[in-house]
């Protein structure tokens, strides 16, 4: 009787272990969950889920809470911090309440997403002015397709946009501008700057519906190195683009002639 009794005092106590261990394992798996759409705000906490309620206050954060594919949404205007991008996803200002990122000395937004990644960049602000200017706005270093929608660069040491050597990107830039990008260039019998630089011969960039003005040149196909070489990179211009007050003319020169193509 003593021993039925002692067997059956195991087994509820193996039940209880096996409970407690389900539990824990269960409360992990929600801790670490990563949500489709995240939030962030002027006046939220990077400590919060980063949820519409508990919203976080930089990019950085919630691009570590949102899951692949998913959308990071801006709730109210704010400074939400440079960010590098690892994976498809979406990072929308929301209009009327365009997100702002400084990038002072560093780079705005990296993007390594990755041979197979999409990344969309929507209603946005990027400002690199400071002591010392941000050298570039958005640095593409590996994705499939780059969309940038309603954007907003100024202020850039080197370029407003870089495609990186290697990047086998398409870029798809549409109703934005860029203002004083480029104005303060590495070596230049080295280093290419341009509003929009591409550094990469598999690479190709369309722009429509946008703007570049007070830049360097709107245009950069060089690759790093002296002399400097046409990368074979493209710029495809088309559908009531502007480009005026820029340092070097957008109309393509003899180093450049296959590079840049227009559209009209």
């Amino acid at each position: 009787m003593q021993t039925s009794t002692f067997r059956r005092l195991l087994s509820r106590i193996d039940f209880l272990a096996l409970a407690f261990v389900t539990a824990l394992s269960l409360g992990a798996t929600a801790a670490n969950a990563q949500a489709t759409r995240t939030w962030v705000s002027g006046v939220g906490d990077d400590a919060n889920p980063c949820s519409r309620t508990a919203p976080c206050m930089t990019f950085a954060s919630a691009i570590s809470k949102t899951a692949t594919g998913g959308e990071i949404d801006v709730l109210d205007p704010g400074g939400f911090g440079t960010v590098t991008i690892t994976k498809s996803i979406l990072l929308d200002g929301s209009t009327g309440a365009v997100g702002s990122i400084l990038f002072s000395a560093q780079t705005g937004i990296i993007i390594n997403a990755g041979p197979t990644g999409v990344v969309i960049l929507r209603n946005l602000t990027l400002n690199g002015a400071g002591t010392t200017k941000g050298p570039t706005a958005i640095n593409v270093i590996k994705a499939a397709k780059v969309f940038i929608e309603n954007v907003k660069i100024q202020n850039t040491a080197v370029s407003g946009i870089t495609v990186q050597s290697g990047a086998g990107a398409q870029v798809f830039v549409q109703n934005t501008s860029f203002m004083n990008t480029g104005t303060d260039p590495l070596d230049p019998t080295t280093y290419d700057s341009a509003a929009i630089l591409v550094k990469d011969a598999n690479s190709v960039v369309y722009l429509s519906n946008s703007s570049i003005f007070g830049s360097n040149k709107a245009f950069g196909t060089g690759g790093d190195g002296a002399p400097q070489t046409a990368s074979g990179g493209k710029i495809i211009s088309y559908n009531n683009n502007r480009y005026v007050g820029n340092g070097t003319t957008a109309v393509p020169d003899t180093s450049e002639p296959t590079q840049i193509i227009y559209e009209r």
